[in-house]
């Protein structure tokens, strides 16, 4: 494991397994992609930007417990209801926030978004 990604995770430990988790079928799935630890996310790149793990000591919404939120951006936007917030910083540019609580919650949708996010991604 990455010093950096360990020193993310710092202030919620707990979360570490959820983002292994993400990293772990990011990989299987897309293949080799660029990943950047910054002090508030981790970002994901093939030619640009295309998902972010928040950091997990900043609270949303009043949400407790152990969670991180996935942060991805696709070309329209997304209705459903495991979407916390979508804004449009764009035209035609949809950010969507998705917070997962357990490894379980990385699940075949959030996948799906995650692909579609990196093939816009591809195409910007």
């Amino acid at each position: 494991m990455d010093s950096t990604v360990l020193l993310f995770f710092e202030k919620m430990p707990q979360a570490l397994p959820i983002y292994e988790a993400f990293t772990k079928r990011l990989l299987k799935e897309l293949g080799p992609v660029q990943v950047k630890v910054q002090k508030s996310q981790i970002a994901f790149s093939n030619r640009y930007q295309f998902a972010f793990i928040w950091h997990p000591s900043r609270r949303f919404r009043g949400r407790k417990g152990v969670y991180m939120v996935v942060t991805f951006g696709v070309s329209h936007h997304i209705e459903d209801s495991r979407i916390e917030v979508a804004t449009e910083p764009y035209p035609n540019r949809w950010t969507h926030h998705v917070i997962v609580q357990s490894a379980d919650e990385i699940d075949d949708k959030l996948m799906g978004w995650i692909r579609e996010a990196y093939e816009f991604a591809l195409v910007k």
